[in-house]
């Protein structure tokens, strides 16, 4: 079984840009990502592409093919929607494709526009990756989920409002200087605290914001990288994937999210390598209580420990293991089909030392979360990178 590599990245900034179309934004992606990686389009054997709302949002279905021709390829083409971890699951198929020997060289990302429905339009959108019938025609809107699931972690384990904002103030500042990143300015607690309420007991800056973008990354057999000289140092060495019931009511835990736990210890596995092995990490943090779900779910600290990792400056740039050094969905956004993707983006350039951030990197190994809904689907990643 051949290892995959990562030859190329490329992201959009992401942001407002509700004139663009998503076929617009994936062709500047992936752009970037055949540029970086030095592949030519006609070696490319597959598109997987991630996309969560384009039937509402463009009107349009069927995208995989017509990516596949903003992108500039011949290849076959499969859209996966997964909510929020759409382009997630993408990139676990891809892997798995490239290891299997389906294909030597695959395309992978994702795209969303969200910002030309407005904010109505587009909490409306998101919410059918919602129970329809008995969540979202009760009213439930996902910051009322999260912020369901913050109460609920706050009466079993303690914490407070204080320490989400530490988490908001720290993914802010890590952002400051992502030329990709949606918000470039820097938040203090007392801003945070400040903030209007959009469902007690998070506040807006405890929310990512609606964003337009798209991500791409081009990954290649270990074989096909040596055969063409390719600079690729950085490899995907784990991937797992977690399920739970979708509707918040049925679940057995709301303070823990099993699915991602699920999905760390089979990334881990894969890997061969345990949590205390890894040294930076990209979470799902679309609310800042999504984040300490996902450092816990992670394995790095036992439910009710991470709510106050941020405050401790355990997961800061300068802390022993830093979350969200790209600044996170709370500050580079979050273009729900992009998200997935962009984290592996991120990573690879974390890892080998052309990101602004990658100073703060501690060493080899990072993690890239990705989850779907209230994390009812969420897949993990292992990269690794040739020092």
């Amino acid at each position: 079984m051949t290892g995959v590599r990562v030859a190329g990245v490329g992201l959009t900034h992401f942001g407002k840009h509700p004139e663009r179309t998503g076929r617009d934004l994936f062709a500047e992606a992936s752009e970037r990502a055949f540029a970086d990686a030095g592949v030519d389009r006609a070696d490319v054997e597959q598109l997987n592409f991630g996309n969560f709302m384009g039937e509402l949002s463009e009107h349009q279905g069927h995208q995989g093919p017509l990516m596949a021709e903003a992108a500039g390829l011949t290849a076959p083409a499969t859209r996966y929607e997964s909510a929020c971890a759409s382009s997630g699951v993408a990139v676990r198929e891809a892997v798995k494709d490239v290891r299997n020997g389906e294909a030597d060289v695959m395309l992978v990302g994702g795209a969303e526009r969200m910002n030309n429905l407005g904010t109505a339009g587009t909490t409306e959108a998101l919410a059918i990756a919602a129970d329809d019938l008995y969540e979202v025609r009760a009213g439930m809107t996902f910051p009322a989920a999260y912020a369901l699931m913050a109460r609920a972690y706050f009466e079993q384990y303690g914490g407070s409002r204080e320490d989400l904002a530490e988490i908001a103030v720290k993914n802010h500042d890590n952002a400051l200087e992502n030329e990709f990143a949606q918000f470039q300015r820097a938040i203090t607690v007392e801003d945070a605290l400040e903030a209007p309420t959009i469902a007690d007991p998070l506040g807006l800056y405890d929310a990512c914001p609606i964003t337009d973008g798209a991500s791409a990354a081009v990954l290649v057999s270990d074989e096909y990288a040596e055969e063409h000289g390719l600079d690729a140092p950085v490899s995907i060495t784990g991937t797992g994937q977690g399920g739970d019931k979708m509707a918040l009511q049925d679940r057995r835990f709301l303070a823990r999210t099993p699915a991602a736990e699920r999905a760390a210890e089979e990334a881990y596995d894969d890997a061969g390598i345990g949590p205390q092995d890894v040294s930076v990490a990209e979470v799902h943090d679309c609310f800042t209580i999504a984040e300490v779900l996902a450092v816990e779910a992670l394995d790095f600290y036992a439910p009710g420990e991470g709510i106050g990792a941020a405050a401790r400056g355990e997961t800061t740039r300068d802390g022993d293991r830093p979350v969200n050094l790209s600044g996170g969905l709370k500050a580079k956004g979050h273009p729900v089909g992009a998200t997935g993707t962009s984290q592996v983006v991120e990573m690879t350039r974390l890892l080998r030392g052309d990101h602004p951030n990658s100073d703060a990197v501690p060493g080899e190994i990072g993690v890239a979360h990705n989850a779907g809904g209230t994390v009812a689907s969420t897949t993990v990643h292992v990269l690794e990178v040739d020092r």
